[in-house]
């Protein structure tokens, strides 16, 4: 009846422990949702960033004409005049998976805008990401680690520079495909289910579609597996978790149009068909072992390994072989940056110029994960006691990534999860050793009263009283065990062996568990006050750091706030008053807005795929005015758009990044030398600034008129006086600078006739010139943020 009685009991405490556990999973979903709508609240919907913007074209397109044509859609309004093919070089996993819930919602009557969907993506996957979480660090740790990390994740600032509203970007859905992607690999492991295991290749494919980062997850695995079998780990469940997800994964992943054949062509994916091999060979050979005797499981293992050399070593030579012609060795640019940090800034500037692939500073850790850098050790440790497959898996997840955070800052976002779960195991081990100890202290107290008020140390007396009490058998027993047939003397040896280990085991780990009741309360204190810090820290980046867009700026200074939207009045001016047809020249940077915001052909953007393309565009702006005036000519160019943040104080504009314009234009043009806009080693734009760099084409279409502004061309980034204040334009006109100059644009001049071999000097075009109407621009403003 009490056994009855009891059962009941752990039922009953069971479902309100699963009721109480989807009620804190909805509530860290919604915080994960929540806390990252401050940049609609504080500005407006609108989509952030650059690569965002493409991706929201793209879905465009996508709703309005369909699957097919995405896939076959050439765009020739980007890289005039080479064009390109989009289906094929993107990945679709973002577009398909916002342009799916915009149809759903659309067919349920809910009439929502795909801006809006695009702004929402993010959020709502952040939300998927935490529950994810959840279930990865319940297979390692229990429910409690599970749910202390999915609310970290739901709030790390990390992921949140990635997700708020807005940020429509690859890793929007991607992080939630990563964290998915392990678990089932986590519980399949666990389980041996081939069920799970079909799911982990369907949500690696997912992964694939969604982000490039997808190599991670196809090199992280292998790696797993290759540890658990030299640690002699190996079993069925290691292979029913790996196989599958190798074949199907790889097949899966050459029908992504962007990926193809590289799934078993680059050295990206070399490793996990490696492993594929050995873990056959190993199954091989437990599959003899079990078979046949000793003498003949040696004789067997002779041939294993033979003929396991033998394929090994020709799969070798085929890899060599593929991979022998090319002058990367199969790798891409970024994964040898990943290998190597200094390949990139020795042979491809333009993966070193983007500002996300350079590596994080110290402070920039504490920023993005805050005190879960200090909590990870702990969780490290944790996961030792004791060590499992999935708690190996996790140790492994946190050291790679770690390394590649530190490469380049854009994998911190790889980083989070595993802070997030290594925390979480932390906090959820500590809270458990604590709230234990002051369980057991206060029980302590209410059975001795008189004793706890004597001796702070009479609970663990009173423990190892009662593990004495039951080593000594009782009388009863005794009679029992003489009524019963009397054992040999070697095995009631052992038995008592086993009697006496058992109970000091117990009392040694309980001697570990508890503490003393005011350490333990304390602790508890100080890491309820450590969680609270973490949030305040958490709300505050996600509230200032990370909510505004890039495409609007705020600055406070002492008459208020100012509002920077010179981004979009430039690219509303592009659209409203030039032609559907005209090409714009610009830095690469700002192709994929000028696109979809301006609607006009662009010779460059963010995709970055063609280096020479780009290469002739950093030539052109480093070139003086008539040899670029000349190149974009050939370009069929129009107008040309440069970014000014000299008046405002605006730091990332296109003065700022010219020496990465010299760099990969003369890595391709040699005639473009980088110590030629250098005087003694020193990038300047005073008067001490090389006749190179005053005469280049981007310094005089960032500083014309600049002197007008307040007399003395002072430069509020560069914080000095420019050097050449005074100088006119004879191949560009001006025709247009925003409100606060940060936009400039300007147009070509036609080319002058010709007669009898001499130019003829047009005086109506001199006048046009010097009559152009400069909207906004001509005016004297003064710095808003000063």
């Amino acid at each position: 009846m009490a056994d009855s009685e009891e059962t009941k009991g752990s039922i009953l405490r069971n479902a309100w422990g699963n009721v109480l556990s989807v009620f804190i999973l909805l509530l860290i979903g919604v915080l994960a949702f929540s806390i990252r709508l401050f940049s609609v609240i504080k500005y407006e919907s609108v989509i952030h960033e650059f690569d965002p913007y493409f991706n929201y074209r793209v879905t465009q397109y996508l709703t309005k004409n369909g699957i097919y044509d995405f896939w076959n859609w050439f765009d020739d309004r980007t890289w005039y005049p080479l064009g390109r093919v989009i289906g094929g070089t993107v990945y679709p996993g973002l577009t398909l998976t916002a342009g799916s819930i915009w149809r759903i919602l659309n067919s349920l009557n809910i009439p929502l805008s795909v801006e809006t969907v695009c702004v929402f993506t993010a959020p709502i996957f952040s939300a998927y990401a935490a529950w994810a979480t959840y279930l990865l660090t319940k297979e390692v740790k229990g429910v409690g680690a599970g749910l202390t990390a999915a609310a970290l994740l739901g709030m790390v600032p990390s992921y949140i520079s990635r997700s708020v509203a807005g940020s429509y970007d690859n890793e929007a859905v991607a992080i939630f495909a990563l964290i998915f992607t392990f678990y089932l690999y986590i519980k399949t492991l666990n389980t041996g289910s081939l069920f799970y295991a079909t799911l982990n290749a369907l949500a690696y494919f997912y992964m694939v579609c969604s982000w490039g980062g997808y190599t991670f997850i196809i090199n992280l695995i292998p790696m797993h597996v290759l540890l658990c079998i030299v640690t002699g780990r190996y079993s069925s469940r290691l292979y029913i978790a790996y196989a599958p997800l190798v074949v199907l994964g790889t097949l899966l992943a050459a029908l992504v149009p962007v990926v193809g054949f590289n799934a078993v062509m680059t050295s990206e994916h070399f490793a996990s068909f490696l492993v594929f091999i050995i873990i056959h060979v190993v199954a091989l050979v437990y599959y003899i072992k079990g078979i046949l005797s000793p003498q003949m499981f040696k004789v067997a293992m002779t041939l294993v390994v033979s003929l396991g050399m033998a394929v090994c070593c020709a799969v070798v030579a085929v890899l060599i072989a593929l991979v022998a012609s090319s002058p990367t060795k199969g790798w891409s640019g970024r994964s040898l940056s990943l290998l190597d940090p200094t390949y990139a800034s020795k042979y491809i500037p333009i993966i070193a110029s983007v500002s996300e692939h350079q590596p994080p500073t110290w402070p920039s850790y504490f920023m993005d994960i805050n005190v879960l850098a200090f909590l990870v050790p702990a969780g490290i440790i944790a996961c030792f006691l004791p060590l499992s497959d999935a708690s190996s898996f996790v140790v492994l997840y946190i050291v790679t990534s770690v390394y590649f955070s530190g490469v380049m800052v854009r994998l911190m976002l790889v980083l989070a999860p595993a802070a997030c779960i290594m925390s979480g195991i932390a906090l959820s081990e500590a809270f458990n050793v604590f709230t234990r100890s002051v369980k057991f202290q206060l029980s302590g107290m209410l059975d001795n009263p008189l004793s706890a008020a004597g001796d702070t140390t009479s609970g663990n007396a009173t423990l190892q009283n009662d593990v004495a009490k039951a080593d000594k058998p009782s009388a009863g027993d005794k009679t029992v065990h003489s009524a019963k047939e009397r054992p040999s003397k070697k095995i009631r040896k052992k038995e008592k062996e086993n009697i006496e280990k058992v109970p000091i085991k117990s009392k040694r780990e309980k001697r570990l568990l508890v503490l003393p009741l005011e350490a333990s309360v304390l602790s508890i204190l100080l890491l309820i006050i450590l969680g609270g810090l973490y949030v305040v820290h958490c709300v505050w980046a996600a509230a200032e750091a990370y909510s505004a867009p890039s495409i609007v700026l705020t600055s406070y200074s002492h008459d208020g706030l100012h509002v920077f939207d010179d981004f979009r009045e430039a690219y509303a001016w592009l659209r409203h008053n030039t032609e559907v047809d005209d090409k714009v020249a610009s830095w690469w940077d700002y192709g994929y807005q000028t696109t979809a915001m301006a609607n006009r052909t662009v010779i460059v953007d963010n995709n970055t795929w063609n280096n020479t393309h780009i290469a002739t565009v950093g030539t052109a702006m480093s070139s003086p005015e008539k040899p670029a005036w000349e190149i974009f000519n050939s370009l069929d160019v129009k107008y040309v758009l440069v970014v000014f943040g000299g008046l405002v104080g605006y730091p990332s504009d296109d003065i700022n990044k010219f020496l990465w314009m010299v760099r990969i234009g003369g890595g391709v043009f040699p005639h473009i030398k980088e110590p030629d806009y250098l005087r003694d080693g020193q990038y300047r734009i005073d008067s001490q600034a090389t006749p190179t760099m005053l005469n280049s084409l981007m310094y005089k279409l960032s500083y014309y008129r600049f002197v007008e502004t307040d007399g003395k061309g002072f430069d509020r980034v560069r914080r000095t006086e420019i050097g050449k204040k005074h100088f006119k334009l004879t191949h560009f006109e001006e025709v247009f600078t925003t409100h606060h100059w940060m936009m400039r644009i300007y147009k070509l001049k036609p080319s002058k006739n010709r007669v009898r071999g001499k130019t003829k000097k047009s005086k109506s075009s001199s006048k046009a010139s010097s009559a152009t109407s400069i909207k906004k621009g001509g005016k004297r403003r003064n710095n808003p943020w000063q």
